[in-house]
């Protein structure tokens, strides 16, 4: 009587489950090929998925019947309906060559938005316009969200300025990539967590008003010994222009240090472009070390940039040794100055969406000055599912390619991004420091967030600037304490077709300035910097000697980046100082 009891009530609860169906299929473009990263939203359950290395996807649902809707960069959406038992083939259609749809990417959104106009040049650089992020009311627009990306290059190309006893571009300044280029309060996830989320509430040193909120995020450490094999192919620029000591013989040193760490397992491609378009090294072991070397070695500069066959040239290479599961990059190395074929940023950033849907990464190293195009790099390292560094010596060469070997070139999570939302009864106004959007892409309606790559063992340092209410003030009223902000951040894994999330409450954990972790203080100094080097309107209760100030009190003695910002900041305050003291004669 027993058993049969037992087996009743189980018949009972399985007929009562949800019915589970799986739709199968894959997604291929107009010749047949698959397509890798195709966003899939599910209309039944409302959730996003991704197609895998192979264009090929499976997804449960509960519904014999369902749609899907497809979208991809560089390609028409598809919306179809679909019967759990039918296998679904999938083509999309590019869009066309001459038409102009692509939807401009966004870096952070926020509810106000004001346009100025930057100029983008300075001498034959050429830098993308940015638009400050403004002060929201936290009660109309309580929520906002930025692209989380690794980004460096901003740090060392201003060093590279104050070294030379120059003001800098103020566009040249993202504030942001300075945060990241120090990797500050890192903090290694729990195992088995791709990250670790804290946040900390303070004073703000330049406006006794205000107050800054952190936001700290850890990606996971990856063991080098443990990571699939990799598919590199180094595309380095050896036009004329890369002619100088400080252009292509730094690349040089730089991939041979990076050579040296390679294991046997690994793969190399090497693609040159000067004059012409050429494989100088085809797919070779990483175990052949000194013939990889010796091939860099041979390297000269002559010629004109034929930069946009260049980079079809290494698409193709690497895709044909895609290695199914492994790390498949493409490293671009150059001063970005192309001027043959495709050279505006607009048409390179066509180029690189039609191609990241193959799954390969693509990481950027810009070098030089004079003629240094960090807006046409930029843009090709954000399109390109990837990241971006400016190596203006060798030792930021080894430091890139490396020390943070991992953090460069092995990927722990993509289309990484963080939603917050603001608690009108404790912040009235908030402001999102750096994570400024280009001027073109905020004039245009139909612009969306895209997520960033983050790789191994990375720390991001976000920092808002908010005005508290006045239930924020009482400190000491349990009553009126609350939570500052909730936050959600958003990601997919490498080899997962579905996005994932992790929340987190950003609590009323409030600490005066002097009370915070010296990381967090050394952030603070970074940011005053470049406010002030942005000439921000937000700035004007900042000066060079609390920037000065805060970074002595807080550097870590041992860490020679950090004495060296101290030097850095000294340095501008010279050139910022007698800048402003010169006399200005005024005409009536």
């Amino acid at each position: 009587m027993q058993k049969l009891l037992i087996t009743t009530l189980f018949l009972t609860l399985c007929f009562n489950l949800p019915a589970q169906y799986y739709i199968r299929g894959e997604v291929k473009d107009g010749k047949n090929q698959p397509l890798q990263n195709v966003k899939i939203y599910l209309h039944s359950n409302r959730l996003l998925y991704f197609s895998g290395n192979t264009g090929g996807f499976g997804i449960l649902t509960s519904k014999f019947y369902d749609s899907l809707t497809f979208n991809a960069d560089g390609y028409e959406p598809k919306s179809i309906s679909v019967k759990a038992d039918t296998y679904q083939e999938v083509n999309l259609k590019m869009l066309y060559p001459n038409t102009n749809l692509q939807k401009q990417t966004l870096i952070s959104i926020s509810g106000r938005i004001d346009n100025n106009d930057n100029q983008n040049l300075f001498g034959n650089e050429s830098y993308s316009n940015r638009v400050e992020n403004n002060f929201v009311n936290a009660d109309k627009f309580p929520a906002t969200a930025f692209s989380v990306r690794a980004d460096k290059a901003s740090y060392t190309n201003v060093r590279r300025f104050i070294n030379q006893k120059s003001t800098v571009p103020v566009d040249a300044v993202r504030i942001e990539e300075m945060l990241n280029y120090f990797n500050l309060n890192y903090k290694e996830p729990d195992e088995n967590k791709t990250f670790n989320v804290e946040s900390q509430l303070t004073s703000c040193p330049w406006n006794i008003n205000h107050q800054l909120l952190f936001i700290n995020l850890s990606a996971k450490k990856l063991n080098l010994d443990n990571v699939p094999p990799s598919n590199f192919v180094f595309l380095i620029d050896v036009s004329g222009s890369m002619d100088l000591p400080n252009r292509l013989p730094l690349l040089k040193a730089s991939f041979q240090s990076l050579v040296k760490n390679l294991r046997d397992k690994d793969t190399v491609s090497i693609v040159t472009y000067g004059g012409t378009v050429g494989v100088k090294l085809p797919p070779t072991s990483g175990a052949e070390k000194q013939k990889i070397i010796n091939a860099i070695e041979e390297l000269n500069a002559a010629g004109e940039t034929p930069g946009e066959a260049a980079i079809r040239a290494a698409y193709k290479l690497a895709k044909n040794t895609f290695i199914q599961g492994g790390n498949n990059r493409i490293i671009l190395a150059t001063d970005g100055d192309f001027n043959v074929g495709q050279t505006t940023e607009k048409e390179l950033e066509e180029l690189i969406i039609k191609e990241r849907q193959s799954g390969i990464y693509l990481t950027c190293l810009g070098v030089g000055m004079g003629n240094y195009k960090d807006s046409k790099i930029e843009a090709l390292a954000k399109r390109g599912n990837g990241n971006f560094a400016y190596l203006d010596d060798i030792k930021e060469g080894e430091k890139i390619l490396v020390k943070e070997l991992t953090q460069t070139l092995y990927t722990v999570a993509n289309d990484v991004s963080i939603n917050v939302e603001f608690n009108p009864e404790m912040v009235k106004e908030y402001r999102l420091i750096g994570y400024d959007n280009k001027k073109n892409v905020i004039t245009d309606s139909a612009s969306i967030l895209e997520g960033g790559e983050i790789g191994s063992a990375n720390g991001i340092t976000a920092v808002f600037e908010i005005i508290p209410t006045e239930n924020n003030l009482f400190e000491d009223d349990p009553l009126l304490k609350d939570d500052i902000a909730a936050l959600k951040l958003n990601y997919r894994l490498p080899d997962d077709s579905t996005q994932k999330s992790y929340e987190y409450t950003c609590a009323d954990n409030y600490k005066d300035f002097k009370n915070i972790s010296n990381d967090l203080k050394f952030a603070t100094s970074l940011t005053m910097f470049g406010l002030l080097l942005r000439r921000s309107k937000y700035s004007s209760y900042a000066s060079w000697s609390d920037v000065e100030k805060i970074a002595k009190e807080s550097k870590n003695a041992d860490d020679y980046l950090q004495n060296e910002f101290i030097t850095i900041v000294e340095n501008a305050k010279k050139i910022y100082s007698k800048k402003s003291k010169k006399k200005v004669t005024v005409k009536y």
